[in-house]
């Protein structure tokens, strides 16, 4: 039987008879500051059993109250997934037992998800676009976290976690490779942060994933039997739990051998699965409408008002910076996907009209600035302004790019309250393009050089950069390289 072993590698054509299905169920922290149903803190990180209250802990006797932001949240998503928002929500018990789900049942949504359907558009390697439609998306809350330590027989249990607001994201089985899976989770972790509903850290458990993997023969629409993959870290993982799965499906398929249906652990050093579960095991969650919560009703006026104050999204930003700035849609791609940078070169593009080089600057300088500090783009020391007035300096012909990347641009860190202007009249850059003043130099560089002028004339038409070259250093770099070019130009060709 194909276990917990590693699987080997099959042959391509064996895979190709088959088809890989994935359907994946994305829980994500709300970044609210109490949680779900009470108004304990939602801090990561505070000692073990801390945040807790006896609401909590499901005393006797106590009474939930929803999080009226955890809703806005889950609505936000919605709304940005192009979801159905539920008008009436009624809240239900899940009921199981797990020592770190301490009311011994979960409050969660059944029957009627607060976002119905969906959409998520991702872009694969290839170009390819594609949508995957969501089943839903619903409100609940998380449950505490088991801890063993190490040499320990003992499982200690940290109630902090128990009663964080959480939205469950669920997708169709729209999926057919890891890489969709991938890019899926990416365009969600883009999509919580830009909405600013969810951190998106994995790391820390505000972002988890389980997958629902199976197989069918090509040409087939009965979905096969599948299997639940948990314990995954990072959306890297991810996708290796899928590609074992789906050779390990197919090697059981292909020897004649059933497919359980059952829950099973990634282990991330040896790339494998290993049996958690069967699916038959599980007991029913027995679900019904929780007595203690009224419904949530979301009025028109209420749904209206969270719209009108949607961020704007990662897609609408990508479409406005390729058709309104004419930007390469790998720039569109690099600066949408942080939503604090594309505000940035947002607001940059107010200031200017070189979207490109706008671009340019915020690609390069700005992100390896921020990237080798490890700092956030709101501790960028230069200003949008200063930023702006550089790349005029360059677009009017003052200084040169290379002297704005190699000497104004640090100096400006340096000292961001000074001006572009101001710091390259100090460090003498500012270029000469006066024809009047340039000609005398590039005469006396073609009267050095008159051997060269006489190869050039005869077609090694390559000699232009050198006598560029001189025609710079007799002008300590201040000549404008347009206005060098065209005088040069015309008298060699003269």
């Amino acid at each position: 039987m194909i276990e917990e072993t590693k699987v080997k590698t099959l042959d391509i054509k064996v895979k190709n008879k088959y088809e890989l299905v994935i359907g994946l169920e994305v829980h994500a922290q709300l970044l609210t500051n109490s949680k779900m149903y009470t108004a304990d803190s939602t801090t990561f990180g505070n000692l073990p059993n801390t945040n807790i209250s006896v609401i909590t802990l499901g005393h006797p006797g106590t009474l939930p109250k929803v999080n009226k932001r955890a809703v806005e949240f889950a609505i936000k998503m919605g709304l940005a997934c192009d979801s159905e928002i539920t008008r009436k929500n009624i809240f239900a018990r899940k009921n199981y037992f797990y020592p770190d789900l301490p009311k011994g049942y979960q409050l969660t949504q059944d029957k009627n998800p607060i976002c119905v359907g969906g959409q998520v558009p991702i872009v694969l390697s290839s170009g390819e676009k594609k949508s995957i439609a969501l089943t839903r998306i619903h409100m609940e809350e998380d449950a505490g976290k088991s801890i063993h330590l190490a040499g320990e027989v003992d499982t200690l249990v940290d109630f902090n976690r128990a009663g964080v607001p959480l939205i469950e994201i669920v997708s169709e089985p729209d999926m057919r490779s890891s890489e969709e899976a991938y890019q899926f989770l990416t365009e969600i972790k883009k999509l919580v942060k830009y909405l600013d509903v969810c951190d998106g850290n994995m790391e820390e458990g505000s972002l988890r994933c389980d997958a629902n993997v199976s197989i069918r023969l090509r040409g087939e629409d009965e979905l096969g039997k599948k299997v639940e993959v948990k314990n995954m870290n990072s959306f890297r993982n991810v996708a290796r739990a899928i590609e074992h799965e789906f050779e390990r499906q197919v090697l059981l398929s292909e020897s004649n051998t059933e497919i359980i249906s059952e829950t099973r652990t990634f282990d991330a050093t040896s790339g494998t699965t290993a049996s958690m579960r069967t699916k038959e095991d599980l007991n029913d969650y027995r679900y019904f409408p929780e007595p203690d919560l009224s419904p949530v009703i979301v009025s028109e006026e209420w749904l209206k008002t969270i719209q009108d104050n949607l961020p704007p999204l990662p897609r609408e930003l990508f479409e406005k910076f390729v058709l309104e700035y004419g930007l390469p849609e790998y720039d569109a791609g690099v600066l949408s996907d942080n939503k604090e940078i594309a505000l940035f070169f947002e607001a940059l593009c107010h200031l200017t009209t070189n979207y490109k080089a706008a671009s340019n600057w915020v690609m390069g300088p700005v992100k390896s600035y921020l990237n080798e500090l490890t700092l956030h783009i709101d501790d960028f020391p230069i200003s949008i302004t200063s930023l702006a007035s550089l790349i005029q300096l360059i677009d009017a012909g003052k200084v040169s790019y290379s002297a704005a990347a190699q000497k104004i641009y640090p100096a400006m860190l340096l000292d961001p309250k000074k001006d572009a202007l101001e710091i390259a009249t100090e460090l003498n850059l500012i270029q000469e393009s006066s024809e009047d003043s340039l000609k005398p130099i590039v005469e006396s560089v073609l009267k050095e050089n008159s051997q060269k002028v006489l190869e050039y004339k005869s077609g090694k038409k390559g000699l232009m950069g050198m006598f560029m070259g001189q025609v710079m250093k007799k002008s300590n770099g201040k000549a404008d390289p347009k206005v060098a070019t065209k005088i040069l130009t015309e008298i060699l060709d003269n």
